[in-house]
Protein backbone atom coordinates (compact mmCIF):
# COMPACT_ATOMS: atom_id res chain seq x y z
CA UNK A 1 0.00 0.00 0.00
CA UNK A 2 1.20 3.56 -0.99
CA UNK A 3 1.19 5.89 1.80
CA UNK A 4 1.60 8.66 -0.60
CA UNK A 5 -1.24 7.84 -3.09
CA UNK A 6 -3.63 6.56 -0.50
CA UNK A 7 -4.36 9.41 1.82
CA UNK A 8 -3.25 12.92 0.80
CA UNK A 9 -5.61 14.09 2.82
CA UNK A 10 -3.72 13.00 5.50
CA UNK A 11 -0.62 14.41 4.06
CA UNK A 12 -2.30 17.78 3.65
CA UNK A 13 -3.46 17.92 6.80
CA UNK A 14 0.22 17.07 8.44
CA UNK A 15 1.77 20.07 6.26
CA UNK A 16 -0.98 22.67 7.27
CA UNK A 17 -0.50 21.91 10.72
CA UNK A 18 2.90 22.30 10.43
CA UNK A 19 3.06 25.42 8.50
CA UNK A 20 0.68 26.81 11.07
CA UNK A 21 2.70 25.70 14.17
CA UNK A 22 6.17 26.91 12.63
CA UNK A 23 4.51 30.44 11.69
CA UNK A 24 2.77 31.08 15.11
CA UNK A 25 6.24 30.57 16.70
CA UNK A 26 6.17 27.56 18.31
CA UNK A 27 9.72 26.34 18.69
CA UNK A 28 10.76 22.97 20.32
CA UNK A 29 14.14 24.38 21.47
CA UNK A 30 14.59 27.54 23.17
CA UNK A 31 15.98 29.49 26.65
CA UNK A 32 15.04 27.63 29.81
CA UNK A 33 13.02 29.23 32.09
CA UNK A 34 14.35 31.33 34.58
CA UNK A 35 13.55 31.14 38.23
CA UNK A 36 11.13 32.62 39.81
CA UNK A 37 12.93 33.12 42.61
CA UNK A 38 15.24 35.61 40.84
CA UNK A 39 12.55 38.04 40.78
CA UNK A 40 11.61 41.43 41.16
CA UNK A 41 14.33 41.61 38.57
CA UNK A 42 15.60 44.80 37.20
CA UNK A 43 17.80 44.95 33.82
CA UNK A 44 20.07 47.79 33.71
CA UNK A 45 21.38 48.07 30.71
CA UNK A 46 24.23 50.76 30.05
CA UNK A 47 24.54 53.58 27.67
CA UNK A 48 26.36 51.64 24.94
CA UNK A 49 24.27 48.71 24.83
CA UNK A 50 21.91 48.86 22.25
CA UNK A 51 18.13 49.15 22.55
CA UNK A 52 17.52 46.02 20.57
CA UNK A 53 19.79 44.03 22.58
CA UNK A 54 18.30 45.29 26.04
CA UNK A 55 14.90 44.91 24.48
CA UNK A 56 15.48 41.41 23.58
CA UNK A 57 16.26 40.39 27.16
CA UNK A 58 13.35 42.36 28.64
CA UNK A 59 10.87 40.90 26.15
CA UNK A 60 12.33 36.89 27.03
CA UNK A 61 12.22 37.44 30.66
CA UNK A 62 8.67 38.92 29.90
CA UNK A 63 7.63 35.64 28.25
CA UNK A 64 9.14 33.57 30.64
CA UNK A 65 6.92 35.23 33.49
CA UNK A 66 9.56 37.15 35.39
CA UNK A 67 8.53 40.41 37.06
CA UNK A 68 10.57 43.10 35.68
CA UNK A 69 10.96 46.19 37.69
CA UNK A 70 13.38 49.69 38.35
CA UNK A 71 16.44 48.81 39.84
CA UNK A 72 15.00 50.62 43.29
CA UNK A 73 12.10 48.88 43.15
CA UNK A 74 14.01 45.22 42.47
CA UNK A 75 15.72 42.44 44.79
CA UNK A 76 18.39 41.34 42.16
CA UNK A 77 19.80 43.56 39.21
CA UNK A 78 21.16 42.10 35.67
CA UNK A 79 23.73 44.52 34.06
CA UNK A 80 24.84 44.42 30.83
CA UNK A 81 27.31 46.70 29.67
CA UNK A 82 30.18 47.39 27.91
CA UNK A 83 28.80 46.32 24.22
CA UNK A 84 31.75 45.83 21.64
CA UNK A 85 31.35 45.20 17.97
CA UNK A 86 33.32 44.06 15.58
CA UNK A 87 33.80 43.61 11.51
CA UNK A 88 36.34 42.16 9.76
CA UNK A 89 37.68 40.16 7.29
CA UNK A 90 37.12 36.75 6.99
CA UNK A 91 38.45 35.95 3.37
CA UNK A 92 39.94 37.78 0.85
CA UNK A 93 39.74 37.52 -2.81
CA UNK A 94 42.53 37.14 -5.83
CA UNK A 95 42.03 41.03 -5.82
CA UNK A 96 42.92 41.67 -2.08
CA UNK A 97 38.53 42.33 -1.69
CA UNK A 98 36.94 40.96 0.94
CA UNK A 99 34.90 37.61 0.32
CA UNK A 100 33.76 37.18 3.81
CA UNK A 101 33.17 38.86 6.45
CA UNK A 102 32.91 38.15 10.66
CA UNK A 103 30.28 40.08 12.77
CA UNK A 104 31.24 39.69 16.56
CA UNK A 105 29.00 41.06 19.49
CA UNK A 106 30.87 41.03 22.79
CA UNK A 107 28.77 42.12 25.81
CA UNK A 108 29.63 41.89 29.63
CA UNK A 109 27.18 40.74 32.34
CA UNK A 110 26.73 40.45 35.81
CA UNK A 111 23.62 39.79 38.63
CA UNK A 112 23.74 41.16 41.78
CA UNK A 113 21.53 41.02 44.66
CA UNK A 114 20.34 44.80 46.06
CA UNK A 115 22.24 44.18 48.09
CA UNK A 116 25.37 43.86 45.95
CA UNK A 117 25.95 40.48 46.12
CA UNK A 118 27.21 39.12 42.88
CA UNK A 119 25.14 36.25 41.89
CA UNK A 120 26.76 35.93 38.67
CA UNK A 121 30.04 37.40 38.67
CA UNK A 122 31.16 39.79 35.74
CA UNK A 123 31.50 37.35 32.35
CA UNK A 124 31.71 38.27 29.01
CA UNK A 125 29.04 36.64 26.27
CA UNK A 126 29.93 36.89 22.89
CA UNK A 127 28.43 35.77 19.31
CA UNK A 128 29.34 35.75 15.66
CA UNK A 129 28.20 34.75 12.05
CA UNK A 130 29.88 34.95 9.04
CA UNK A 131 28.70 35.56 5.49
CA UNK A 132 29.78 35.98 2.15
CA UNK A 133 30.19 40.04 0.96
CA UNK A 134 29.55 40.70 -2.77
CA UNK A 135 30.59 44.24 -4.05
CA UNK A 136 28.24 43.73 -6.66
CA UNK A 137 25.62 43.76 -4.74
CA UNK A 138 26.11 46.12 -1.58
CA UNK A 139 23.14 46.94 -1.02
CA UNK A 140 21.69 43.72 -0.58
CA UNK A 141 24.24 42.56 1.55
CA UNK A 142 23.72 45.66 3.80
CA UNK A 143 20.65 44.31 4.65
CA UNK A 144 22.28 41.08 5.09
CA UNK A 145 24.84 42.67 7.53
CA UNK A 146 21.84 44.53 9.50
CA UNK A 147 19.78 41.10 9.81
CA UNK A 148 22.57 39.50 10.81
CA UNK A 149 23.32 42.30 13.55
CA UNK A 150 19.74 41.83 14.50
CA UNK A 151 19.95 37.62 15.18
CA UNK A 152 23.37 37.85 16.85
CA UNK A 153 21.15 40.37 19.32
CA UNK A 154 18.61 37.72 20.16
CA UNK A 155 21.24 35.02 20.23
CA UNK A 156 23.30 37.04 23.32
CA UNK A 157 19.89 37.79 24.47
CA UNK A 158 19.06 34.12 24.97
CA UNK A 159 23.06 33.63 26.22
CA UNK A 160 21.71 36.02 28.83
CA UNK A 161 18.90 34.08 29.65
CA UNK A 162 20.82 30.84 30.03
CA UNK A 163 23.38 32.02 32.22
CA UNK A 164 20.61 33.06 34.66
CA UNK A 165 17.97 29.98 34.19
CA UNK A 166 20.29 28.14 36.79
CA UNK A 167 19.38 30.45 40.05
CA UNK A 168 16.68 29.08 41.76
CA UNK A 169 16.45 29.77 45.11
CA UNK A 170 18.05 27.09 46.76
CA UNK A 171 21.21 28.33 44.56
CA UNK A 172 20.39 31.77 45.81
CA UNK A 173 20.55 31.48 49.14
CA UNK A 174 23.57 29.36 48.76
CA UNK A 175 25.55 32.04 47.48
CA UNK A 176 24.35 34.83 49.95
CA UNK A 177 25.03 32.52 52.59
CA UNK A 178 28.92 31.93 51.37
CA UNK A 179 29.34 35.12 50.79
CA UNK A 180 28.03 36.26 54.44
CA UNK A 181 30.54 33.83 55.42
CA UNK A 182 33.25 35.48 53.70
CA UNK A 183 32.47 38.40 54.61
CA UNK A 184 32.30 37.72 58.72
CA UNK A 185 35.75 36.14 58.02
CA UNK A 186 37.50 38.96 56.27
CA UNK A 187 36.24 41.21 59.33
CA UNK A 188 37.55 38.92 62.01
CA UNK A 189 33.98 37.80 62.99
CA UNK A 190 33.01 34.05 63.70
Amino acid sequence: MNLLASSPKTLLAGLTLSLLVSGCGFQLRGAPPVSSALQPLAVDCSRNVPEQLCSSVKAQLELGNINLQPAENADYVLNISNFRRERRASAITVTAAAAEYTLRQTVDIEVLTSDKVPLIAPADLSSSETYRYDETNVLAKQREEEALREQLYDRLAQQIIFRLAPLDRARIEQIKKDAEQTRHQDSGQP
